[in-house]
């Protein structure tokens, strides 16, 4: 069966697989670019994030665009979203089955948009897309080519924003990022 963003993003606003659409604002499925060669995968949703109904847009996104920016890219180019498209209460990592939950929304938006390359932000993410024996101390930096599919992890922006001192591995891992996308032939 082929699907289509409209049809996703039907499903995802209409979800209530798990606990977290209870006591929510809003529903949080991504933006940007639906043909982006590089698509960013986060956590889940904060508050300014659930109040917006869009992702990455508190302090942690705030800094993300400027990370973007740091390389040459704006956030209309790429594609953003989480593992998770409702907010977990208190800003919370997602439980295993909440993101079991979502993976198939996560999984359609990847095949939507045939990304070349992928950008796993922070630990919570890595777990879902590389595996939950994946720690990002050590995960970070370390390309992953699967099923034609460039992934880099790196910390997330929220955790930069805690700990400045790991923005200058973050800035390695962005110059790799741009580095990967440069070599890559344009997308068709």
């Amino acid at each position: 069966m082929e699907i289509s963003w409209d049809s996703l993003n039907t499903a995802i606003r209409s979800c209530t697989q798990c606990g977290l659409a209870r006591g929510i604002t809003n529903k949080v499925p991504g933006q940007g670019n639906p043909h982006a060669r590089l698509m960013l995968i986060g956590e889940g949703p904060g508050a300014q994030e659930d109040a917006q109904g869009l992702a990455f847009v508190g302090a942690a996104g705030q800094l993300l665009t400027r990370m973007l920016g740091a390389i040459s890219l704006t956030r209309e180019e790429v594609y953003i979203t989480n593992t998770v498209k409702c907010r977990p209460p208190n800003n919370r990592a997602p439980s295993p089955e909440e993101t079991a939950a979502c993976l198939p929304f996560l999984r359609a938006q990847t095949a939507l948009i045939r990304p070349q390359v992928i950008l796993v932000l922070g630990a919570s993410a890595l777990k879902v897309v590389l595996g939950p024996d994946k720690r990002i101390t050590s995960s970070r930096g370390q390309w992953t080519l699967s099923k034609g599919v460039w992934i880099l992890p790196t910390y997330h922006p929220a955790a930069l924003l805690r700990d400045p001192a790991r923005k200058r591995e973050a800035w390695a891992d962005l110059c790799l990022l741009r580095d990967k996308l440069a070599e890559l032939p344009e997308k068709v």
